[in-house]
């Protein structure tokens, strides 16, 4: 099997082109085996380039954990460079993913990938819940650089209301009224990644949501770099989501499958 390294801003996908359909996606042991860093290639996830008849390609995403999951924002990217690469599209696409139809274009070497309207957005005392793709929690904390994610991330990714089913955490320090860092604990993954496309995105929406900015473009910093979140608001809530940000590819390689 011919595989393709890609990362997004520190977030690292292993991307295989599967046109042919050569690839068993039942077979979850592999690909955790694959995304595994000691024994495999070592990855956040995997994903699967398909065919599709009405756009121009599909994304099939899993996690590391080898099941087949949510949107993905970053591995979203990376696939529409990996498309590129392949000369299946341009600067310009449209593509299906687990959640719909995504549009995206790649502009002075950023891939600005189109997500999903966001109408619902629920407000705590102590942290928003929304749906971006894939579910967030995202809640403020003070000292980001020095915050316990993955403790913290783990107990709430696992307890109530989420239980099962779990949710993405995304711990928030405003750093600007248009700036924030961002550190996410990761279902499928377990563990803090360097960066969560869908989790910016979702932090960008929740902040503007209660408060914390006026603004339609927010910077956020991530442990892997820099993603830029575009939106704009009305009655219905959040449309027009744009993120924004770097994808490249690493290395090629062969693994058996």
């Amino acid at each position: 099997m011919t595989f393709y390294k890609y990362q997004g801003t520190g977030n690292d996908f292993v991307i295989v082109d599967n046109r042919l359909q050569f690839i068993d996606k039942k077979d979850t042991k592999r690909i955790a085996t694959i995304c595994d860093r000691r024994f495999g290639i070592g990855s956040d996830g995997f994903i699967l380039l398909e065919n599709d008849e009405k756009v121009d390609f599909k994304m099939v995403y899993y996690n590391a954990d080898g099941n087949e999951s949510t949107m993905c924002g970053n591995g979203g990217r990376c696939i529409v460079a990996f498309a590129k690469f392949l000369n299946i599209i341009k600067n310009e696409t449209e593509f299906v993913a687990i959640d719909g139809l995504h549009k995206a274009k790649i502009e002075d070497g950023l891939v600005h990938l189109q997500m999903q309207d966001v109408s619902e957005i629920e407000s705590f005392d102590d942290h928003i819940f929304l749906d971006t793709g894939s579910p967030h929690h995202v809640e403020l904390v003070s000292e980001l650089k020095n915050f316990e994610v993955k403790s913290n991330g783990e107990r709430i990714r696992n307890g109530a209301p989420y239980n099962e089913a779990g949710s993405n955490v995304n711990f928030v320090e405003q750093l600007s009224i248009e700036n924030f860092a961002v550190r996410t604990y990761e279902r499928g993954v377990e563990d803090e990644t360097l960066s969560c496309g869908t989790g910016v995105t979702a932090v960008a929406l929740a902040m503007h949501k209660i408060g914390k900015t006026k603004a339609d473009k927010i910077s956020l910093q991530t442990q892997g770099g820099l993603l830029n979140v575009t939106f704009n608001f009305n009655e219905n809530g959040y449309d027009n989501i744009w993120l924004i940000g770097s994808a490249e590819q690493v290395f090629k390689g062969e693994i058996e499958w």
